[in-house]
C-alpha cells in the first residue's frame, strides 16, 4: 500500500482537499489561487504529460516532493533537496514558555494584505497566494500590532495535516515564537487524530533545531523542482 506521504498532494486532492480538487484525467491540481502543486503519476504517460499542459497551462507549479522526469522537450528548473520530516501524537511538546498563549492569535481574510507581505518580506520573496488560508489553521504573533511570526497548515494527506509557512521577523528571533506557534497548531492537529509532517531545506540548520525540539524525525529526502513546458509555457 501507498503511504500517503509518499505522494502527498495526490494523497490531499484525493481526501480532505477533495474539495479544491481540479483534474484532468490521472492528474491532479490546486487552484492555482489556492496553491501551486500538482500530483503526477509515476511513472507518467505521454497522455499524463498531454494532460498536465491542458490542466495547468502558462502556471509555473512545483511539484510537492515527486518530482516525475518529463518527456524530452520539457525543462526542469529550481530542483533543490530537503528533508520530509514527521512526529506524532504521543510525542510531548516542549514545556510552556515564551509568550501567553493569548498571543497567539487565528490569521483570516482581513490579515492577508499583510500576511502576504510579511512573507514576501521574510521567506525569499516567496509568494503568499489569495486563497491559501483556506487549506486550514494560520496562526499569527503581534507586536505593537504588527504581524511579527506566523505558521499555519497547508497540505491534508489522509491522516497527516502539514506545517508550513514558519516565519519570524529578525528583529524578533530567539524569543520562543516559533515554538510557540509550533505547539498549538501541533495542538489542534493532534486532537483531530492527525500526526504532523513539514518539509524543509536540508539546509535550514535553526529550522531543523526547532523541529527536532517537537519530536519530528527524517522519514526521506525530497526534491522540489518546477517542469516547464515546451515552447516557453511554464508548468509545474
Amino acid at each position: 500500500m501507498v503511504h500517503p506521504l509518499d505522494d502527498p498532494v495526490r494523497s490531499a486532492l484525493s481526501g480532505p482537499h477533495a474539495h479544491l480538487a481540479q483534474q484532468r484525467g490521472r492528474i491532479l491540481r490546486y487552484p492555482p489561487d489556492v496553491l501551486r502543486f500538482i500530483a503526477i503519476p509515476d511513472p507518467a504517460t505521454p497522455t499524463d504529460w498531454a494532460d498536465v499542459a491542458a490542466l495547468v497551462g502558462p502556471d509555473q507549479v512545483p511539484v510537492a516532493g515527486v518530482v516525475v522526469l518529463p518527456p524530452a522537450g520539457w525543462q526542469v528548473t529550481g530542483v533543490g533537496p530537503g528533508l520530509q520530516l514527521v512526529t506524532d501524537r504521543d510525542h510531548p511538546s516542549p514545556p510552556p514558555g515564551g509568550v501567553p498563549d493569548d498571543d497567539v492569535v487565528r490569521l483570516g481574510p482581513a490579515d492577508l494584505p499583510e500576511i502576504v507581505a510579511f512573507v514576501a518580506r521574510h521567506r525569499n520573496g516567496r509568494v503568499f497566494l489569495p486563497r491559501t488560508l483556506e487549506l486550514g489553521v494560520y496562526l499569527g504573533i503581534r507586536r505593537e500590532g504588527a504581524l511579527v511570526a506566523m505558521a499555519g497548515e497547508r497540505l491534508r494527506p489522509v491522516g497527516w495535516t502539514e506545517i508550513s509557512a514558519v516565519c519570524t521577523d529578525p528583529g524578533h528571533r530567539r524569543q520562543g515564537l516559533a515554538a510557540r506557534l509550533l505547539r498549538v497548531l501541533l495542538s489542534g492537529i493532534h486532537a483531530r487524530g492527525e500526526n504532523a509532517f513539514l518539509h524543509v531545506a536540508d539546509d535550514n540548520v535553526a529550522a531543523l533545531g526547532l523541529y527536532d525540539q517537537f519530536g519530528f524525525r527524517l522519514r526521506r529526502p525530497i526534491t522540489m523542482a518546477a517542469v516547464h513546458i515546451p515552447g516557453g509555457r511554464d508548468l509545474g
